[in-house]
């Protein structure tokens, strides 16, 4: 089965390379952005790869959402097989790209948008064809938990386990997705989609890592917790789902804490299998490149489907899940919502909150965040 490739960075080099290696697979054409094309198999033009008969299917791992989705839509009417690593694209055109892939009678498989090497959404979409799923989650971003681990590890300040997280490749130039919590979310979002055939769109919540500080984490490691970014999704009492991202603060019992550096820890649990949890790693090249073969070779199989047409996108409501959170304000601000301990360190003031929704908590931050205060805050683990 020979297999074209939108894109040819990072990940797109590694896929090529482990294609020439693959039992049953082939590199094909590559597309390349103009005046890159100087190797013969490298391709300027999408109908290079839609008008030969030869390409079975097609890799995308180019990110963002266009051209990414008018590629993907002329790649499935052309009756190619679509493999996507691209979260932005799935979570923005899931639904409308399942459907699509449908009508025209080829895959559309992406496990690598989620989890890297982790095989996270491959397992989850193969549970749900026997067990019903009730929630979905963990670590899913492995640029943060690096970030999270030197702090609290080495107590080195978030500026600069920022730039050595670039350094190593593992952070982009502009972070902004990873360290506010949008990447997980998306993450968390196409999690949702294959385990509830929901996409959520609407009623998102995410807080990063980016309020962070050294001091926090002196504070919060004095008081035996460790801090990790979750996300989390699953089943609402109303018959939605909820769907959201947060810090949150580990004792020593948790597994969570065993996930160091770029690691990620993703998990489900299932109504009969119970809790399945995947470790590994999360990102980079190699890791990325072998979940898309493996949705390569998941075709070669026979298989079709991860996101069931069936899935729309909907909203989620997160008005029901409901933790105890560690807040830092300034000492003189004060937080609107009921407190059942209170500490001063210093210029600011770290509280406990008594049990409230995690909406009634983001919403409580942006408040006091639009008011000039600088504010964190982490869920603090069950």
């Amino acid at each position: 089965m020979k297999v074209a490739v939108l894109g040819y960075g990072t990940v797109g080099f590694g896929v090529v390379e482990m294609l020439k290696k693959a039992e049953g697979l082939e590199p094909g054409p590559v597309l390349v952005r103009p005046g890159k094309d100087d190797e013969p198999f490298k391709v300027t033009s999408m109908e290079a790869i839609t008008e030969d008969p030869s390409v079975d299917v097609v890799a995308e791992v180019m990110g963002g959402v266009e051209p990414a989705f008018s590629y993907a839509c002329a790649a499935l009417k052309a009756g190619k097989h679509f493999v996507t690593s691209n979260k932005a694209l799935v979570a923005a055109k899931g639904p409308e790209l399942a459907k699509l892939a449908e009508e025209n009678h080829v895959a559309f498989l992406f496990s690598a948008a989620c989890g890297g090497g982790v095989p996270f959404l491959h397992n989850l979409s193969l549970a749900v064809q026997s067990d019903e799923i009730l929630s979905v989650g963990g670590i899913l971003n492995g640029t943060t938990n690096y970030m999270l681990d030197q702090m609290q590890s080495t107590g080195m300040s978030y500026a600069d386990a920022l730039s050595d997280a670039q350094k190593l490749g593992y952070a982009e130039a502009d972070p902004t997705a990873d360290v506010t919590g949008l990447d997980a979310l998306r993450k968390i979002m196409l999690a949702c989609a294959v385990a509830f055939e929901v996409l959520p769109v609407e009623g998102l919540l995410h807080e990063g890592i980016d309020s962070f500080s050294a001091a926090d984490s002196s504070y919060i490691q004095s008081k035996g917790f460790a801090c990790r970014l979750i996300a989390s999704g699953g089943k609402a009492e109303n018959g939605s789902v909820y769907a959201y991202v947060e810090p949150v603060l580990f004792d020593s019992s948790a597994a969570e804490r065993s996930v160091l550096k770029n690691f990620n820890m993703a998990k489900y649990n299932g109504k009969n299998a119970g809790r399945i949890v995947m470790i590994g790693q999360g990102a980079g090249r190699w890791p990325t490149a072998s979940a898309v073969l493996r949705d390569c070779s998941d075709i070669c199989s026979g298989r079709r489907i991860m996101m069931k047409p069936s899935c729309k996108a909907g909203s989620a409501d997160n008005s029901a899940c409901v933790h105890r959170y560690l807040v830092r304000v300034p000492a003189d601000v004060a937080l609107p919502l009921p407190i059942k301990e209170k500490e001063a360190v210093g210029e600011s003031c770290y509280l406990i909150t008594d049990a409230v929704s995690v909406q009634a908590m983001h919403e409580a931050a942006k408040a006091l965040r639009e008011n000039g205060a600088s504010v964190f805050f982490a869920a603090i683990g069950e």
